[in-house]
């Protein structure tokens, strides 16, 4: 069913993989949005991650390394509820196109997190890149008069989004199993968002049989093959080109919500999450080493 890591695989593969978890996390929003009427956010998010896991575990328990990888699951599952928890949460308050573009600055939190860690400043195109990012989330949002709840919650997501995907190319890029990696961290993100759904209260029910069906699909499709597509891909594929790819995210989140989803159409919110995808590729591609690309060291044949 699944992959081998070690396997020789075709660029192309790689890249087509990535595609695909950006179109189904995209397509995530409007319908993790209509969910949330019938079961509270950190209850989905738990239900979704321990289902992922125990669909996961025939396969992951009878690996070789199994009992590997845990203090690097643990860490990426902290990384993952937080991710989850604040933007499951938000898209209570927020619309999902509004949710999808925010999480998509992700990519502008890269340059901050490697000047912190690895002391590398960014370049003039990134911070051009972060300015046009922030002034399409004023565009976005309405401004700080009317940004709410929703969307100051979801930039914890932005933010923790970049912190998973540069840990997990960490850890891949170490020959860490990616399939006994997806199946620790779900599991764990799991029981940290059960734990966070009791120590609050809430409940656990889900209250209609559309909410479960949604969460059926969540544990399967974008959890289960699209977080372990990743981490399979992220071992052939340069993080710079990762990036660029996962910047599409946002666009088919705020194309599902606006199509399938129903959400109005807002000229102002296109333009303002048009500006932050722009911004995303811009700062992505100023990492271009132009003369290393024709020598077919990173650009693609």
């Amino acid at each position: 069913m699944f992959p081998c890591a070690a396997a020789p695989v075709s660029p192309l593969w790689a890249d087509a993989g990535l595609v695909y978890c950006a179109v189904v996390w995209g397509a995530t929003f409007y319908m993790v949005k209509d969910a949330l009427s019938g079961v509270d956010p950190l209850a989905l998010v738990a239900h979704r991650f321990l289902l992922s896991a125990l669909m996961l575990a025939p396969w992951a328990l009878t690996r070789p390394a199994r009992a590997r990888h845990l203090k690097e699951s643990a860490i990426l599952a902290v990384l993952l509820f937080l991710l989850y928890a604040t933007q499951t949460v938000g898209l209570g308050y927020t619309s999902a196109s509004n949710s999808g573009f925010i999480t998509g600055l992700f990519v502008i939190f890269v340059p901050a997190f490697m000047l912190a860690l690895f002391k590398r400043p960014p370049t003039l195109v990134q911070w051009i890149s972060s300015a046009l990012a922030l002034i399409g989330l004023w565009l976005l949002t309405g401004g700080i008069s009317t940004i709410n709840f929703g969307d100051a919650i979801t930039l914890v997501a932005a933010a923790t989004y970049a912190g998973h995907l540069l840990a997990t190319d960490r850890y891949v890029r170490a020959d860490a199993d990616p399939l006994v990696l997806a199946f620790h961290q779900f599991w764990m993100t799991g029981l940290m968002a059960a734990a966070a759904t009791g120590i609050t209260g809430r409940s656990f029910a889900v209250g209609s049989t559309s909410s479960a069906g949604t969460i059926a699909f969540l544990a399967a499709v974008p959890t289960l093959s699209a977080f372990f597509i990743q981490m399979w891909a992220q071992k052939f594929t340069q993080p710079i080109k990762v990036s660029l790819i996962f910047s599409l995210e946002p666009v088919f989140a705020a194309l599902f919500a606006w199509t399938l989803g129903g959400e109005d159409f807002v000229p102002a919110r296109a333009a303002g999450g048009g500006l932050i995808v722009a911004a995303m590729m811009a700062g992505e591609l100023s990492k271009l080493d132009l003369l290393k690309g024709r020598r077919k060291e990173i650009l693609p044949s």
